[in-house]
């Protein structure tokens, strides 16, 4: 990278190369899976701040601007399909959203510009990277957060997905970046090499070497499973005449499984409250469940009628009593409404049903499902692992109903499986994902695909799991352990630029 041709280049459109660079890192994600991507989109960045004016808060901006403009593109599709807004008004509010979270990646170009002085090995292998990662878990919380294309959930076919029991998502971003930065200062850094070549090479064996370690154990009989994929289009859904044959499809599909000891429905599978479907529908359905030996899992909207408040709920029934989960970490502005009082009209507005939704916290996200207690996420939840492993030590398995029908054939279901894999790769546990519309998986502990339904059709997927005890060190500790190895990454920086200085 010594070209002087080049280097001119970058100095006159710093800017265009940020975008570029964000967005050939979205090739990394699903359902690219081109990995690393996620090393050299990031390389890319740092190759432009060390051959021109420097990080600014300007080109930290355009790379969010191309991997947030190119990875978060379905969000159109939502609001465009089901919000009856025309073209130009859901067009604008995407490029808002986009605009809005790239200012996350700006900050970043903006705290790095502010260690003057440091060697730029001092600066790719340990200022920017810990930026980078802090700023990720800052964006995973911040304003009920938005996890999304964090560079570790590209991992999960990488050497570095190793780290994952040990240190979660936000550590196998660490390691990503950490990468990214020792690889552009191999290009543009005179002195210390063969260290950095010695860093790369055991990051990336210690990942493998950690792929093979077993972190959890079995715990009784294997179980087997049908995940119902109904395929009912998110235009049609929640329409009153629709109720009817909806409960007719999954009632069907459900007797044609009760060999199975588990069976589960999608979120909302059951597209009424409760109460409406109890006697009618739910009685009957829970007689033939508990004749059969098997257990059922559904969701459906419970509402507490004293207080008019509504629930997005699971309900499992098998049990000689039935147990429920409630949703805790709602969707701001589809599943509930910031400022409520100041922006009602936008429900109306944006035509969206079940848009009120209240949150009910549990201690723990746990049901008993049969003879097992279980882990539990509807939809959006399990894009958050800090919550999920909330579920651990106790839960034999997790479940995570969703329904990704409001975007269609697009990024976003394909993305949020991959997310769903890195949340059973964290804890160690078989997941189950049902949803409405694909895509459904049975995702081993490991991470890997054991049984994928299409996308887009109607189906039944069928498989085995383990109920498995034990609890990884990501689980028993959580985030805090990656945040305090970044802190202290800084304090090398710090020292050694004090140092410099001083010379």
């Amino acid at each position: 990278m010594n070209d002087p041709g080049m280097s001119r280049l970058l100095l006159r459109t710093p800017a265009v190369f940020a975008a570029l660079a964000g967005g050939l890192t979205t090739l990394a994600f699903a359902p690219f899976d081109l990995w690393i991507m996620a090393v050299l989109g990031p390389m890319l960045l740092f190759l432009i701040w060390q051959k021109s004016a420097g990080p600014t808060f300007k080109s930290g901006f355009f790379y969010g601007f191309g991997l947030l403009g190119t990875g978060v593109s379905w969000l159109y599709v939502s609001i465009a399909q089901f919000g009856e807004l025309g073209w130009l008004f859901p067009l604008i509010i995407t490029l808002g959203f986009i605009l809005v979270i790239s200012l996350y990646y700006g900050l970043v170009g903006w705290l790095a510009g502010r260690f003057h002085g440091f060697s730029a090995g001092h600066k790719l292998a340990l200022i920017y990277p810990a930026l980078w990662v802090l700023m990720e878990w800052f964006r995973g919380w911040f304003l009920t957060g938005f996890p999304w294309l964090q560079p570790g959930y590209s991992q999960l076919d990488s050497p570095l997905a190793g780290y994952a029991p040990l240190l979660g998502v936000l550590g196998v971003s660490w390691m990503v970046i950490l990468s990214a930065g020792l690889l552009s200062c191999l290009l543009t850094c005179r002195v210390g090499r063969p260290w950095r070549v010695t860093a790369l090479a055991l990051i990336w064996l210690a990942g493998w070497w950690f792929t093979d370690i077993e972190w959890s154990r079995p715990a009784g009989e294997p179980l087997s499973v049908a995940l119902i994929q109904g395929n009912i289009p998110q235009a049609q859904k929640w329409l009153p005449e629709q109720l009817s044959p909806s409960l007719v499809l999954y009632a069907n599909l459900t007797k044609e499984n009760l060999d199975r000891d588990l069976i589960i429905w999608p979120e909302t599978a059951v597209s009424a409250f409760q109460f409406q479907v109890e006697e009618a529908f739910i009685v009957p359905l829970e007689r033939r469940v508990r004749e059969s030996g098997s257990n059922l899992v559904f969701g459906v909207v419970q509402m507490d009628q004293q207080r008019d408040n509504y629930y997005n709920a699971l309900v499992s029934l098998g049990n000689e009593e039935r147990d429920h989960y409630y949703k805790g970490h709602l969707v701001p502005f589809t599943e509930y409404l910031p400022l409520k009082s100041l922006l009602w009209p936008l429900v109306d507005l944006f035509t969206i049903p079940m848009s009120d939704f209240s949150a009910r916290q549990a201690r723990k996200p746990l049901m008993r499902v049969g003879d097992h207690t279980v882990g539990m996420s509807i939809c959006y939840e399990d894009a958050f692992g800090s919550e999920m492993i909330q579920a651990l030590p106790e839960a034999a398995y997790l479940i995570n109903v969703s329904n990704d029908a409001w975007f269609g054939d697009s990024l976003a279901p394909h993305q949020h499986l991959q997310i769903a894999r890195m949340r059973a790769l964290e804890s160690s546990r078989y997941l189950l994902r049902s949803t409405n519309t694909g895509v459904s998986a049975i995702i081993a502990p490991s991470g890997k695909l054991g049984a994928v339904s299409p996308l887009l059709e109607e189906d039944v997927l069928q498989g085995e799991i383990v109920p498995l005890s034990g609890q990884t060190p990501y689980a028993r500790i959580g985030n805090p352990a990656v945040l305090l190895l970044l802190l202290m990454s800084l304090i090398p920086a710090l020292v050694g630029g004090i140092a410099k200085r001083g010379r």
